[in-house]
Parts: C-alpha cells; structure tokens; sequence
C-alpha cells in the first residue's frame, strides 16, 4: 500500500502563452496537493511564451517544438520525441492552441486531459478557444458559464469529461473580466484536481 501512495505519474504539460493554467499546477503540485503528479516536461508550441519562463522558474524542463511553419506530422514527431525522453505518462493541454491529430490521441487513449473554459457541451469545439469562447457565452446571454476538464481524442472537446465547475455571469461583464473569473473560479481549482485524480488512477493500475 505505501508503494502505491508513492507511486508518481510523469507528467508533461503542453502549452501555447502564459502558462496560467501551468502556474495553477505547479503552485498545488508544490503544496503537496498533487502526491500522484512528477512534472518532467513542459513543451511549448511557440519559442516566446511565458510558460517555459514559469517552467523554468519551478526546475521543470522546458522545450520548444514550434508549430508555426511546421507540418503537423513533423511537430507532433517533435513533441513524441520528448515525450519519450521524459518517459510521460499523463499529457496536460493548459491552452494549447494546436489541434493534435487522430493518430497522436489514438496512441494516448485517455492519457491526454485538457482545460476547457465553458461548460462542455457549450461554446466548445473547433474555433472556440481563447477569449472567443467568452465572448460566444456573452452574446448567447448565458446566465452560467464555467470550465471542464476532459480527456482528449480525436474531436475537439470531443473527450469524456473528468470535471467541471460553474461560474456565474455578471451584468456587465466584459469578455476579459468574464475569462480571468472563469480562470480563478474554476479553470485553477479543477485542472490541479483532475490532473492529481487522474495520476492516482494510473499509479493504482499499475501497482
């Protein structure tokens, strides 16, 4: 039993930009909320992003496989390459902007989990990503919005849903303020929960 409570997934988390998602993680994972979780890579899609800075800043290893000006079979045998260095286990999509192809989730079959900042099945698939889901939500006039974490495959958003949690909209609210409450709110409370929940999983199959 105490080999089990020891056991820890490696973890890689896939970014694009500010990695605020990725900060939510390694702020829990230090608290030792996350006992399941060992982060081995950050990968990021684009050289400029905040994220390898927060990576680096926590000692997590961070690489660079660009996106931009890439073919998606040349990209994605960039990310597996690290990924098989690190010995990952668990992927995290923490706004990651690229679509991963069927043949990429098909190789990690309820192994990838990605944030979503919208109830799922609202506002979510291919186009909504980003402030465009906030501002979908606003013009529909929902009076409930929020995030869900699921698991990747191959249609966007398209994974079961591992967690979600409602955040209520405000009269007035701009897309901004709407997006940094949903982040606050539930994207960083649900995110950490369902990484650690889903590594406990993992680590209690494979003991």
């Amino acid at each position: 039993m105490d080999d089990m409570k020891e056991r820890k997934i490696n973890v890689s988390v896939l970014v694009s930009g500010g990695g605020t998602n990725l900060g939510a993680i390694i702020e829990r994972q230090k608290s030792g909320f996350m006992p399941h979780v060992n982060p081995v890579a950050v990968i990021s899609s684009k050289a400029d992003a905040f994220a390898l800075t927060r990576a680096k800043n926590a000692g997590i290893p961070a690489y660079t496989v660009v996106r931009k000006g890439a073919s998606r079979e040349d990209f994605e045998a960039g990310i597996e390459k690290i990924l098989e260095v690190t010995k990952t286990e668990l992927i995290v999509l923490a706004g990651f902007m690229c679509i991963l192809s069927a043949d990429f989730t098909s190789r990690w079959e309820n192994r990838i989990i990605n944030v979503h900042p919208s109830l799922i099945p609202s506002f979510c698939g291919e186009g909504y990503y980003g402030l465009r889901v906030h501002e979908a939500a606003l013009e529909y006039g929902v009076k409930v919005t929020g995030a869900t974490v699921h698991f990747v495959n191959e249609i966007p958003d398209g994974g079961k849903i591992i967690a979600q949690r409602a955040v209520y909209v405000k009269d007035g609210d701009t897309p901004e303020a709407l997006q940094r409450r949903v982040m606050e709110e539930a994207e960083w409370i649900i995110l950490p929960e369902a990484v650690e929940k889903v590594a406990a999983e993992l680590a209690r199959d494979d003991a």
